[in-house]
């Protein structure tokens, strides 16, 4: 392994920068490597430099900081077919560090902060859009929730309505049965007691009493009932004039 100086390469969008590089070889054949060229060690260390400079020079910037391990490849491709003859073969070629003018790291750098900033600001707005999502969805979702509650108090509301209303319904049809029941048995109480004339003239005169006890101002009363009541009448007043006598 050999780590050479970095030389200066240019890139074809004229940015000159230093790239340090590392050989990895060994000596195949000895005679070759002895007396096949002078200072194989200064010969790798040039043919290395001139060619990473031709590589470089056909590569801009962006895609030298990208392409290492593509020049790494022809690196080791070129400097092995040519050091060959010399009896050695290169097994690997690395770039150990890439070192762009401190001008040009400043703007990468600078570059890199604003690119940051500018996917921070992405993630921020797509949060901030997923949040009003959720939230308008969410209150959407409470907004029908209380319509559904509201329709279902008033579904339960107009039922318990309806129940109360038939409940009512059927308490005053069951008082109406009774008192229908309790004037049937009355009736046939008296039918079974066997009641004369004189009671029924009593019931109809007690019936006619209640009636005229209350506020109406007209009274329809069956023709039965005002022949009894002239018939009472001739009696308190045949009675009252007897008293006068007396």
């Amino acid at each position: 392994m050999v780590d050479f100086d970095p030389p200066a390469v240019i890139t074809k969008d004229n940015v000159t920068m230093q790239i340090d590089t590392v050989v990895f070889f060994q000596i195949t054949d000895p005679k070759k490597y002895a007396y096949g060229v002078e200072s194989p060690i200064a010969a790798i260390e040039n043919l290395t430099a001139t060619t990473l400079r031709n590589i470089i020079g056909d590569l801009e910037l962006d895609e030298t900081l990208t392409s290492r391990e593509t020049i790494n490849t022809k690196m080791r491709t070129i400097l092995d077919i040519a050091t060959d003859e010399w009896g050695i073969k290169v097994n690997r070629v690395e770039l150990k560090n890439i070192m762009p003018p401190k001008a040009i790291q400043d703007a990468m750098e600078k570059q890199m902060k604003a690119e940051r900033e500018r996917r921070e600001a992405i993630l921020r707005a797509e949060g901030e859009k997923k949040s009003t999502i959720l939230v308008a969805e969410g209150e959407k979702e409470s907004v029908i929730l209380e319509a559904e509650a509201a329709k279902q108090a008033a579904i339960l509301k107009a039922d318990a309505e309806k129940q109360r209303r038939i409940k009512e319904a059927e308490g005053q049809a069951e008082a109406i049965r009774t008192v229908q029941k309790a004037t049937a048995e009355g009736i046939e109480y008296i039918k079974a007691a066997g009641a004369d004339n004189a009671v029924l003239t009593i019931k109809s005169l007690e019936a006619f009493a209640k009636a005229a006890d209350g506020k109406a101002t007209k009274i329809i009363i069956p023709s039965e009932l005002q022949a009894i009541a002239g018939l009472t009448k001739t009696i308190a007043e045949v009675a009252g004039v007897g008293e006068k006598e007396e």
